[in-house]
């Protein structure tokens, strides 16, 4: 037994998050939040466990890297011939946690799941380091594979390729969270944490606290 685990009780000490001090577009406050994740040198703040369901509905989760948002939603990309791409196509639906340690923060969002545009993933493709291309276009994501039959495929591509632009394999590509629910944690003394929610209505988003 791990009985250190039940030990571990770090003390919480931060700041409140009031209704009235939450932005009312959690956009916004969402924003807010990043920036203060950056600024405390968190080492990757847009880091963030996405979850989806596989086709027997039993739940799935890995950390993937936010690469944009705006008001349309929440954009990654990834491969979608990988489960979490094929669970995607089945279910249109994901959630998104983020957690920022040094701050004691968490952010949830729930929401739907569409494609970006063609347009949008061959501009950030072509923006991502070669290496970084070179590797998407060779790995048959989540496929059993040896590491030498990828490390051959690497090496037979970039001989192949040398001095040429690469193309976004069509098998790769953006997908957009677009939110219908967020929820803003902020831990605090005691654990009796502030939890602000929002969720979508006639008239834009409410916001409601809920009990920690």
């Amino acid at each position: 037994m791990t009985d250190w685990l039940a030990e571990l009780r770090p003390a919480r000490n931060s700041s409140p998050l009031t209704e009235a001090a939450a932005s009312p577009d959690p956009f916004s406050q969402f924003r807010a939040w990043l920036e203060d994740a950056y600024a405390a040198g968190v080492a990757q703040p847009n880091a963030m466990a996405l979850s989806t369901v596989d086709a027997d509905g039993a739940p799935d989760a890995r950390i993937v890297l936010l690469k944009g948002f705006d008001a349309e939603g929440f954009v990654f990309y990834t491969h979608r011939t990988s489960h979490k791409g094929q669970q995607l196509e089945r279910r249109k639906q994901a959630a998104l946690t983020f957690w920022w340690d040094p701050l004691e923060r968490q952010v949830r969002v729930r929401g739907r799941v569409e494609w970006t545009s063609d347009e949008d993933s061959d501009a950030y493709f072509s923006s991502r380091p070669r290496g970084s291309q070179l590797s998407a276009m060779v790995s048959p994501q989540s496929r059993v594979v040896t590491r030498d039959t990828l490390e051959q495929s690497l090496a037979e591509l970039e001989a192949s390729t040398a001095g040429q632009p690469l193309s976004r394999p069509r098998t790769w590509g953006g997908y957009r969270v677009v939110p219908t629910e967020f929820e803003f944690w902020q831990g605090r003394a005691n654990r009796l944490h502030d939890r602000i929610h929002y969720h979508r209505d006639d008239h834009g988003w409410a916001r409601t606290r809920l009990a920690p």
